[in-house]
């Protein structure tokens, strides 16, 4: 009986402190329709963890945030591993590389960087450490903030236009522009894509190689994976890659990928034929065969800057994504759209507010137990002294 009356002491006096260390509580959305939204193009990245702080220690941050969604989702449907995250403004050159060396590639959005990448159209990217500084030339997607016209003259500049979502603020759902929505997809020049498909398609341009024949009416081509490409940034995806024949003369009888079309606005292998021009989406370390009308020439003359030759690609990133189902059911609707989900765990700060309470409560509910138990323990020993005084009278009577 002492036993259980000590440990239920320890019980009452332990569970404050037991949930107190609890500092977050994870989205279950992330395997439940997480699986989805990978099959429909969509990225995950992170944001950052409840109990760790960017500033004080940004390699914590990002090593936690990289096993929290490598324990439950891939990152894309392209690959596993993480490469994009949510970093604040005020970092310097060095905490990014401390967050680069975690795989994080692309950091975002408008952290205050030297070198930078699409804060403009003529921001292009030339290294890896711009992508450390992406711009946000869209702005955010939340009604009554978005200016369409500005948006226009952005989309219409060319290059990578990111726009800033988030689901909810606080305790009120926030609801996105419907007009933005619907001009991007009534558009054929956009390329949607995510932050980490964007930056792995940017990257065959630093290194790549191909090789290609032809044997009469069939020209074989090959994008090849090497181990000098692969060295130069290992974390980088493989993605398809749009390709550009120019073709004299002759016409495409039939590939062996999928034929696409002009409108084709997600990144999948195919192909397309538009004038002379002949363009090739393929995986790197695929083998495509193109069957020709006549035997004639043909010059690859490189790679698009964008996925089937599109002028502008758009990514859409959703900040602090802690309830998944929240910050993507509005767009369901809109299939063409890619998000860039940069996830965290749900924080327990404010919950923390009431486990003094739930202590008290705990404890006073176990002193009365207490009290019940020895009460009841009490009157049991009284029944029994009663019977023995009963017993012993009983024999000196005989």
């Amino acid at each position: 009986m002492r036993l259980m009356v000590l440990a239920m002491l320890l019980s009452a006096s332990l569970a404050p402190m037991a949930m107190a260390e609890v500092k977050w509580v994870e989205d279950g959305w992330l395997k439940t329709i997480g699986p989805e939204h990978l099959v429909d193009g969509d990225e995950f990245g992170c944001y950052g963890m409840p109990n760790l702080e960017w500033q004080i220690d940004p390699g914590a941050v990002a090593l936690e945030c990289r096993e929290y969604i490598e324990a439950r989702t891939d990152a894309s449907k392209w690959d596993a591993k993480p490469i994009s995250t949510y970093t604040p403004n005020g970092l310097t050159a060095a905490q990014h590389t401390v967050i680069g060396d975690q795989g994080f590639l692309i950091h975002g959005d408008q952290t205050g960087q030297s070198a930078s990448a699409w804060h403009d159209s003529e921001n292009e990217p030339e290294r890896g450490w711009d992508w450390y500084d992406l711009g946000r030339r869209g702005g955010s997607l939340e009604q009554g903030i978005a200016d369409i016209d500005q948006i226009e003259s952005e989309l219409d500049q060319g290059g990578l236009v990111n726009f800033h979502w988030v689901g909810k603020l606080y305790d009120a759902t926030v609801r996105h522009d419907r007009d933005v929505v619907a001009m991007l997809e009534q558009r054929d020049d956009i390329w949607f894509t995510t932050w980490g498909e964007a930056y792995s398609y940017w990257q065959v341009e630093k290194c790549h190689q191909f090789n290609h024949s032809k044997s009469d009416l069939t020209i074989k081509f090959e994008h090849q994976r090497t181990d000098a490409c692969d060295a130069l940034e290992p974390n980088a995806w493989k993605v398809p890659v749009t390709w550009i024949f120019e073709l004299k003369d002759s016409s495409v009888i039939s590939v062996n990928l999928p034929e696409m079309s002009i409108e084709d606005s997600n990144l999948k292998q195919g192909w397309r034929q538009e004038g002379d021009l002949l363009y090739i989406s393929i995986l790197e370390g695929n083998e495509v065969n193109i069957n020709l009308s006549d035997d004639s020439d043909y010059d690859i003359v490189g790679r698009t800057q964008f996925f089937n030759n599109k002028s502008t690609a758009v990514t859409i990133a959703g900040h602090s994504t802690t309830d998944l189902f929240t910050w993507s059911k509005r767009f369901d609707e809109s299939p063409e759209l890619k998000f860039t989900w940069l996830i965290s765990p749900r924080s327990l700060d404010q919950a923390n507010d009431w486990l003094p309470y739930l202590g008290a409560i705990v404890l006073a509910g176990s002193v009365s137990a207490i009290f019940l138990i020895l009460k009841k323990e009490s009157k049991a020993q009284s029944r029994a002294e009663a019977l023995m005084r009963e017993s012993s009278g009983g024999e000196d009577d005989e």
